[in-house]
């Protein structure tokens, strides 16, 4: 059951799209002006810009005001105590989060979204204090601490349609087989089947949503699945140990069984094309740059699995293929009747990707400023430029 009524998220995602097609000019500006008036929303938003201050704005505050509040009243207080305080909070914060929902109709405005990820927090700390004060002799289930945060991030999701919350009761469920068996085999496996379970039933709920507001959420939700299940299987990549090096502090090489291991090669290889083939046909974009994510991964990992020597071209060997067969897919769709093939075409029909394009160019920028700026020029301290005249005012000599 999720906490905004059908018929007004609706209304925003109408709104949206109306803004998107205005902004491509699919629709006149006298149109978008009278469209504008029907789509009005009784929830409250903001731009994406403030957005982003007000969540941690509102993420440090809340953090600030527990934490002060343990230091000012209880001081000395034991683990066991530490950890119940933390879970009134986490229940605080989760009341905040449906009164701000309720009564002030705010929808991913930053304020809510802080008090819903702060009552996940607040709930794995209070219970990881709780465990920690219990006899060292009696056996804690710990694995029920990362699994209430994975149930609560999962309803979350649900309820409140925050998209980051699924990849977080995703990455939840890992430090669950972590502390749930010793075994490293057992443990991808685990991951795979919960991971598969959870596909099967995105894709059972999805073609009743093909076409309102959920549809965007359904389809994330799959990506990061199918990305989920593939990089669990690719032993190259799998951060299944590092996990459990930060959670129990066990250290040292994982050696697996070789048939679990050239499996796991066959299974990289296989997944690419089928998720691939799922994007193509329900037309998901988010799917499609999974599977594309997927093949690259596979093909970069393809020599550490076989244990071949690496060398420095591969990246460029690898960079021509993409490219090649970049051009080959646009110039098979440009050749179709009318630039159309199946519903794709290599034109840009929405300013939308653009925007990504340049948003995606200035990260890159910033994260790489090396490759524009090569450093200060250096410059001879012996060298002087000498034999320059200037009139005027007595002025000469070297310069």
């Amino acid at each position: 059951m999720r906490a905004y009524n059908t018929s007004s998220e609706e209304t925003l995602r109408a709104r949206k799209l109306l803004k998107d097609w205005a902004s491509d000019g699919l629709i006149t500006k006298a149109q978008y002006q009278v469209l504008e008036k029907e789509t009005a929303s009784d929830l409250r938003t903001t731009n994406e810009f403030l957005h982003f201050i007000l969540f941690f704005f509102a993420l440090i505050s809340v953090t600030a005001a527990g934490e002060l509040f343990l230091t000012v009243f209880s001081p000395q207080a034991s683990q066991q105590t530490r950890g119940i305080f933390f879970v009134i909070f986490a229940a605080f914060c989760y009341t905040a989060t449906e009164v701000a929902v309720a009564r002030l109709r705010l929808y991913h405005y930053g304020v809510e979204e802080a008090f819903a990820v702060c009552s996940v927090g607040f709930l794995c700390l209070g219970m990881e204090f709780i465990v920690m004060s219990r006899s060292p002799y009696s056996r804690s289930p710990e694995f029920l601490i990362p699994a209430a945060g994975a149930i609560i991030s999962l309803w979350i999701w649900h309820r409140f349609g925050l998209w980051y919350a699924f990849p977080a009761a995703m990455i939840l469920l890992l430090l669950v087989t972590v502390l749930w068996t010793s075994s490293a085999s057992a443990r991808h496996l685990f991951v795979v089947g919960f991971y598969a379970v959870g596909l099967m039933c995105v894709a059972a709920l999805r073609p009743g949503h093909r076409f309102d507001h959920v549809k965007d959420a359904y389809s994330l939700a799959e990506a990061f699945l199918w990305l989920g299940i593939y990089l669990a299987s690719n032993l190259r990549l799998s951060a299944l140990s590092l996990l459990s090096q930060w959670w129990t502090g066990t250290r040292g090489a994982i050696e697996f069984a070789r048939p679990f291991y050239w499996a796991t090669w066959v299974l990289i290889w296989c997944l690419p094309p089928v998720i691939l083939t799922r994007g193509v046909r329900q037309k998901d974009r988010s799917v499609i740059r999974a599977g594309l994510i997927t093949a690259i991964l596979t093909f970069v990992t393809n020599k550490p699995y076989l244990g071949w020597p690496r060398h420095t071209w591969d990246p460029m060997i690898l960079g021509i293929l993409l490219t090649c067969l970049a051009l080959f897919i646009q110039r098979w769709l440009a050749r179709a009747p009318g630039g159309v093939r199946n519903g794709f075409t290599a034109e840009c029909v929405s300013g939308k990707e653009k925007y990504w394009m340049k948003g995606g160019s200035a990260i890159f920028g910033l994260l790489s400023p090396h490759s524009i700026m090569q450093g200060p020029l250096k410059t001879d301290p012996g060298v002087r430029f000498g034999g320059g005249k200037s009139g005027g005012g007595g002025a000469s000599g070297d310069f």
